[in-house]
């Protein structure tokens, strides 16, 4: 507390935790500033991060760190709503939101449907409402054949010292036992675990009874009011040699896996200041396709995945272009929104926020999945994409003209069906999220359709040999596609 409150001394800066400021001085006083006065000074970039050069970012940090600890001793969640053309200091703000499990809105103005309705959801009472609940504690007990590095998640250690803590620490560690201010329905924690040595370099320390154990306790109290614990306890067996290479392939979950990825690299890229996300994500993908892929060696065509792996590589595709490892478009404000998200949404919505679902509307068949690719444009289409932050409906060029001269108006029902069934699945998905995602509806060629393009596998580029067919589109972008991808995979998979 003492480093606090040099930290406030020098800064110029009083936090009153019991009174609300009653003048405007008092209330600039609360602020902790992330950029100076003078207007010639831009706000901290990603690049200002990676060399430095932003100031007044690692104190604004260390003060929120503080606020958060202030924070979880008292059981407080500090929820956040961010509406503003420019950046407000959201990354600096993360560790005090997320350690105390706090709500985050990244919206434009508090006149953009995003806040709106996103606030509206916190005080709804249906089958839809968030079920927030208070004051949780979470505790882990396991087998002393592994040891616990630490949750990447919505969570503060409690510094309960433990055995069973691995010297590894990996987001919150060093402990058994993590405070959860804030948690809803849907919160979801990544638990990164470590296999215990014996003696020997390369015994892995395993029972007798060839088993191990874990339980987890989460005692909080509900939105109802009452104090509820929840005890969960599992049971999972080692596998051992190459006998067991099918074991763990059957029991490998893609989505899960895809997910935890996601979190691991996006902590390390944060905690790591020399740290290659690429890299580590390909070298990762490689080993995996080398130990579980089938193959002769050296033959690259011989290549071929389980079904219970073979979209993993894809998932790692799209990771390695999406808004957590690429940050060159995103403000360091966005780039924190959407890690805080990812690391609190459970795998179904994060896989959507990895690789986004693409559906596809048309006279020649009803509502059918589409592949997340340049190729599924088509004039007489409309394209649904769901990328979980934003929702697309991209209309083709020839449906964009019909729509534009009123043919749904002129008594064409199956026209008028058409436009509104992608509607109407964006209605139900809006309604059934929080944050509430931003709505774009948009033509082929038209400014907006870079919401699609850029979430699309770019396999037709204005460079290709072969061009997109009547009515297609092309991406002007030198990123490699899918195919090429898989064929480099493929490749050093099987030396």
């Amino acid at each position: 507390m003492s480093e606090f409150l040099e930290l406030e001394a020098q800064d110029g800066i009083r936090m009153p935790w019991n009174v609300i400021p009653g003048t405007k001085q008092d209330a600039a006083n609360c602020v902790i500033p992330i950029v100076s006065k003078s207007l010639s000074e831009p706000i901290r970039s990603h690049k200002d991060l990676d060399k430095g050069s932003a100031p007044l970012y690692n104190k604004a940090v260390k003060f929120y760190e503080e606020i958060s600890k202030q924070l979880v001793h008292q059981g407080h969640v500090l929820d956040l709503f961010a509406c503003a053309l420019d950046q407000v200091g959201v990354a600096e703000m993360k560790v005090a939101v997320e350690r105390t499990g706090g709500i985050v809105v990244l919206a434009e103005s508090f006149g953009h449907s995003v806040f709106k309705e996103s606030l509206q959801r916190i005080f709804q009472s249906s089958d839809n409402d968030l079920g927030l609940s208070f004051n949780g504690i979470f505790e882990l007990n396991c087998s002393k054949d592994v040891k616990i590095q630490g949750i990447i998640g919505p969570c503060s250690s409690l510094e309960k010292k433990s055995p069973l803590s691995s010297d590894t620490v990996v987001g919150q560690g060093s402990t058994s036992a993590w405070k959860m201010c804030g948690l809803d329905r849907k919160t979801s924690i990544c638990l990164v675990f470590d296999i215990a040595k014996k003696d020997g370099p390369d015994a892995i320390g395993q029972s007798t009874s060839n088993q191990f154990y874990f339980q987890f306790l989460t005692y909080y109290q509900h939105h109802e009011g009452q104090m509820r614990l929840r005890a969960t306890t599992l049971s999972r067996r080692w596998v051992v040699g190459s006998g067991g290479v099918q074991d763990l392939i059957d029991g490998f979950d893609q989505e899960a896996a895809a997910t935890v990825m996601a979190r691991l690299v996006s902590f390390r890229m944060e905690a790591e200041a020399d740290f290659d996300p690429i890299r580590w994500l390909d070298r990762a993908l490689i080993s995996l396709c080398s130990k579980f892929g089938d193959y002769q060696k050296e033959t690259p065509s011989s290549f071929s995945l389980s079904p219970r792996l073979s979209i993993f590589p894809q998932f790692m595709f799209n990771l390695r272009r999406s808004q957590f490892v690429q940050v060159f478009n995103n403000s360091p404000d966005e780039t924190a929104y959407f890690r805080m998200m990812l690391n609190r949404e459970n795998v179904t919505n994060a896989v959507v926020m990895i690789q986004p679902s693409l559906i596809s509307y048309s006279f020649q068949s009803g509502p059918e999945p589409a592949l997340l690719d340049v190729t599924a444009i088509a004039a007489d289409r409309i394209l649904l994409l769901d990328s979980y932050f934003t929702i697309v409906i991209f209309h083709g060029i020839t449906i964009a003209q019909w729509r534009k001269a009123g043919y749904q108006d002129q008594g064409h029902e199956a026209f008028a069906q058409l436009l509104q069934a992608p509607q109407e699945e964006a209605d139900t998905i809006i309604k059934e999220r929080f944050p509430v995602p931003r709505l774009v509806v948009c033509d082929q060629y038209g400014s907006q359709a870079r919401f699609l393009l850029a979430k699309l596998n770019p396999s037709v580029t204005y460079n290709s040999d072969n061009p997109p067919p009547p009515g297609g589109d092309v991406i002007f972008t030198d990123d490699v596609s899918f195919q090429v991808f898989m064929d480099h995979l493929q490749r050093l998979a099987v030396q």
